[in-house]
């Protein structure tokens, strides 16, 4: 390489070192006109119509139906989804094809939540005659509060931005993280309101991690006919038949009132063998059995479950009620074949 080609590819270097500085200079931009945007709609919140939307979705007899174009409209659709998820019948209703015939999405008793930054998106405004023949409350999360949407709306949800990020300032970026942020405070609101709990949420959510995080240990016990179980006094041959019919490697021990006394795994009857020889055959259950066994609750967190497994190298747990009495049996292979390990 000659002299003069190596003194281009520094300069080359040297500019392009320059433009990715300006590029994540800018990236750091974005950050903070987006924080400042989603900060001035916290502080201008506006407590009345957000009272009210609550009150008009709470009503809701039929579907929330959730509405907007272009890059609006993928807002409106994570909106929609968000809600359905939650416990608040929702769908995304796009408002072009609203003109071609899916108006007829559109029901008496349904509510409508359109988004539009600039309140004036035709496809919107076109549907508005529809929307007001059939009586179905409009709500609009708007960047501007003084447009035609905001003048037709029953409920009007300020998501104005004071400029969107970016060196064109014309890409929707601020104002879509805004109108996500109002219709996200809308659905947890909602949520609260409606007491959406835990196990509500592992019902709408019954596959992929998010659900596999929520189930609880009555999702995957055994109960019932199921749950190995013999009394303090039952001999050696009786608690190993009990085991071997129920496969689970344990079985529960009770005492008189039917609370649990113990467990004996497979590895306590092992263990005894090997130091009783014959005589352990003659042994009762009250003998074999652990009796501080680990146990948990059918509320519990199955995660929680496997944690207690883990930390206590064991692959089974039974499920005690506030009684202390067996409700199930928990085993690693049911957990298993959740996917959760």
């Amino acid at each position: 390489m000659n002299r003069a080609s190596s003194g281009r590819n520094l300069r080359g270097d040297t500019e392009l070192s320059q433009q990715r500085q300006r590029s994540l200079d800018l990236a750091r931009e974005v950050f903070r006109i987006e924080a400042n945007a989603l900060g001035q709609l916290a502080e201008r919140f506006d407590q009345v119509p957000f009272d009210k939307a609550l009150d008009i979705l709470l009503g809701c007899a039929g579907r929330i139906v959730v509405s907007g174009m272009g890059k609006s409209g993928i807002i409106a659709r994570k909106l929609a989804g968000t809600l359905a998820s939650t416990g608040s019948p929702a769908l995304f209703l796009h408002p072009a094809e609203a003109g071609h015939g899916d108006l007829g999405l559109l029901c008496e008793g349904d509510v409508l939540v359109a988004i539009s930054q600039s309140g004036d998106t035709q496809e919107v405004v076109a549907m508005l005659p529809t929307i007001k023949r059939l009586g179905v409350p409009l709500i609009v999360i708007v960047g501007e509060t003084e447009s035609t949407m905001a003048h037709e709306a029953d409920i009007v949800l300020d998501a104005g931005v004071e400029k969107e990020a970016g060196p064109l300032g014309m890409i929707p970026t601020a104002s879509t993280t805004a109108a996500l942020a109002v219709g996200d405070a809308l659905a947890m609101a909602l949520l609260e309101e409606r007491g959406f709990s835990a196990d509500d949420l592992a019902a709408h959510h019954p596959r992929g991690n998010l659900g596999r995080q929520l189930l609880r240990v009555h999702h995957v016990m055994h109960t019932a006919a199921e749950i190995p179980s013999v009394t303090l006094g039952a001999h050696m041959v009786d608690v190993l038949a009990e085991m071997s019919t129920k496969e689970l490697g344990m079985t529960t021990v009770v005492d008189s009132d039917g609370r649990l006394a113990g467990v004996v795994t497979d590895g306590d009857v092992r263990r005894f063998l090997e130091s009783k020889g014959e005589l352990a055959l003659q042994s009762t259950a009250e003998e074999l059995m652990t009796s501080d066994a680990v146990c948990t609750r059918a509320d519990a967190l199955a995660t929680e479950a496997l944690r207690l497994m883990e930390e206590k190298h064991i692959t089974s747990l039974p499920v005690i009620n506030e009684e202390h009495r067996p409700k199930g049996v928990v085993h690693l292979h049911d957990l298993w074949r959740t996917e959760m390990i």
